[in-house]
């Protein structure tokens, strides 16, 4: 068997709208959430029984990356993106086959006619990401308890402290109003996880700005002494 045709079943709508800025994992960004709509072909039969489970495995495409091909070896995150370790060893979404999975929340199942989307929480999926298959989490037999981890034995550790201008907090509260979702949360969930590329010291960007693409805005914060990130603003795009 030379090659295998997979058609999505469907697609995520998300906070994040660029790669830059996700989290590395999902369930690290509690307050993430997005949505899978399923395409026209799977109705409410095709999910019957399944708000019985809390969480969810997704299977899904990296359809951003699938273009850039792949290599042996890569640099992961964990291991400050110095040292390499084989691409099957690691996470990275430059693979073979750029096949994704991800275990999520479900927090609700929505069904209007023949539509159904679920509602997804601490995701960690790009805004338009196809899905390719959907299973039930199993907690007796998908959570390991005794499992070793490798060089990613321990959950990251909450790395900065986040605080925001004065304009930026303004901001970050009309965002809420608008969107009806709790921003300035979701921010502080996203960069205490300090997103910038791993290889990059932190004494050498102090007061660099960075920025990423929220909802629909762009978020920009700057690093500071000790650890800190300051949100700068909350801008619309």
């Amino acid at each position: 068997m030379n090659s295998l045709d997979f058609e999505p079943i469907g697609y995520i709508t998300s906070c994040y709208k660029e790669k830059f800025g996700i989290p590395r994992q999902p369930g690290l960004v509690p307050s993430a959430k997005a949505q899978l709509t399923l395409i026209d072909a799977f109705d409410h039969e095709s999910v019957r029984a399944l708000e019985g489970f809390s969480h969810l495995w997704l299977q899904f495409i990296f359809h951003q990356t699938q273009s850039h091909g792949w290599k042996s070896l890569v640099r992961p995150p964990r291991l400050g993106g110095n040292k390499k370790i084989g691409v099957f060893a690691s996470r990275s979404t430059f693979r073979p086959n750029p096949i994704g999975l991800s275990v999520v929340k479900l927090d609700d199942i929505e069904i209007h006619k023949s539509s159904v989307t679920l509602h997804l929480l601490g995701c960690d999926l790009l805004n338009k990401t196809p899905i390719l298959d959907i299973k039930p989490y199993l907690p007796y037999v998908d959570a390991i308890t005794d499992a070793e981890g490798g060089y990613a034995q321990q959950k990251p550790e909450v790395l900065m402290e986040v605080d925001f201008t004065e304009q930026a907090t303004f901001q970050s509260k009309e965002a809420s109003l608008r969107l009806g979702e709790d921003i300035p949360t979701l921010i502080k969930e996203i960069l205490a996880l300090d997103p910038k590329p791993s290889y990059q010291n932190n004494t050498e960007i102090l007061d660099r700005i960075y920025r990423m693409k929220l909802y629909d805005f762009d978020l920009s914060w700057q690093y500071c002494e000790n650890n800190k990130i300051r949100v700068l603003a909350i801008n619309l795009t």
